[in-house]
């Protein structure tokens, strides 16, 4: 009986054993590393418990170490930015900006084995899916799970656009969204990248407000193709472009905000809605959805910095239905959503990584 029981608990610990062994590691590389969004996915990645990073491609910093950039990385990781890349790897993330990742594509072929998830905005688009005869998959997890889980080419939403969106999802999801969608939002200064600005550095943006692109910011037309694939009445006919057509239904005012990062976005819309039927609709949406949350205490941006989190908060006034919504634009709205898309692609726990602490005060 005993010769049976350690034969027994020997089989069990090789069969722990193989399993171990045969879960590889996830091979990642990096375009674009130097910049905010690279930053923040090589901090996510770093203690990523299922990633090696294989190369963190950088051409303006090849050879320096990571934390010459990312000075917050010092004593975290020896690794060094590389100029050169190859395909000997699993996933390839793009942290280049708008209309660079396109031209990378179009410029070093990769190989088909190799899944993609670009952070630019070259791919979101209905219009812009495809490369090398498979279509990109718009990457939000909360309306397109199921196909980011099969996916082969990701391609990450925009900040703002997510923010709206999950603002608007279950809505859309009853086909309960109006005819006149009215959204005011602010960003942090990271938003607008890291290279300087007039109106990004420390002097013009500290104790500052300003609006731009009213009416007309370039995220408005991947949030009305996400809302029409839910409510198919959504996006006004016509000869317009999706831009224009867009913003006959949303009237979008983004703003800069005097803060490093996070978004707040304040939306109102015609509903017969109660509060509390409100509430049931978005909390019944979001039941699957790990990083997705709805609040019925009012928020403020600081729960949700340095997290992956979106948190929702509901008001009712009158026939008014207020819709509060809070993300990080680099995390939720760029990086942290990037792995939560890689995580489903490779079948790991969606939230692997990503059991991030907001700064709370």
């Amino acid at each position: 009986m005993q010769t049976k029981v350690a034969s027994l608990g020997s089989l069990v610990f090789c069969l722990i054993l193989t399993d171990y062994i045969i879960m590889e590691k996830i091979k990642v590389g990096i375009i674009g590393s130097a910049g905010y969004t690279g930053g923040e996915l090589l901090r996510i990645l770093i203690y990523h418990p299922n990633v090696d990073i294989i190369f963190a491609n950088s051409a303006s910093n090849a050879g320096n170490k990571l934390s010459d950039v990312h000075n917050d990385l010092f004593g975290d990781t020896d690794l060094t930015f590389s100029s050169d890349f190859h395909s000997d790897i699993d996933v390839l993330f793009l942290c280049v900006g708008h209309g660079d990742a396109r031209k990378f594509l179009d410029a070093n072929p990769i190989d088909s084995a190799v899944k993609i998830i670009d952070l630019s905005q070259d791919y979101r688009l209905k219009a812009n899916t495809e490369y090398q005869g498979k279509n990109f998959v718009y990457g939000l997890p909360e309306l397109n799970k199921s196909e980011i889980v099969s996916a082969q080419y990701i391609a990450n939403p925009g900040c703002f656009a997510t923010n709206i969106q999950l603002a608007l999802l279950p809505l859309a999801s009853k086909g309960l969204l109006p005819n006149q969608i009215h959204v005011n939002a602010t960003t942090g200064s990271t938003g607008a990248g890291q290279k300087p600005s007039a109106t990004s550095h420390f002097s013009w943006r500290n104790n500052n407000l300003s609006a731009y692109k009213s009416f007309e910011h370039q995220h408005l037309q991947e949030i009305s193709e996400s809302l029409n694939q839910l409510q198919s009445d959504f996006l006004p006919a016509g000869t317009g472009s999706l831009l224009e057509r867009a913003a006959q239904k949303i009237n979008f005012i983004p703003q800069r905000g005097a803060f490093p990062r996070g978004i707040f976005s304040a939306i109102y819309v015609d509903s017969d809605l109660t509060e509390e039927e409100a509430y049931e609709l978005y909390e019944s949406y979001y039941a699957g959805h790990p990083f997705t949350h709805v609040s019925k205490a009012n928020i403020d941006i600081k729960q949700i910095v340095n997290t992956n989190k979106s948190i929702i908060h509901l008001e009712k006034h009158g026939d008014k239905l207020l819709i509060l919504n809070i993300t990080d634009n680099l995390l939720k709205g760029a990086s942290g959503q990037a792995v939560q898309n890689m995580n489903l692609m490779f079948g790991l726990d969606e939230k692997a990584g990503l059991n991030l602490k907001s700064v709370g005060f």
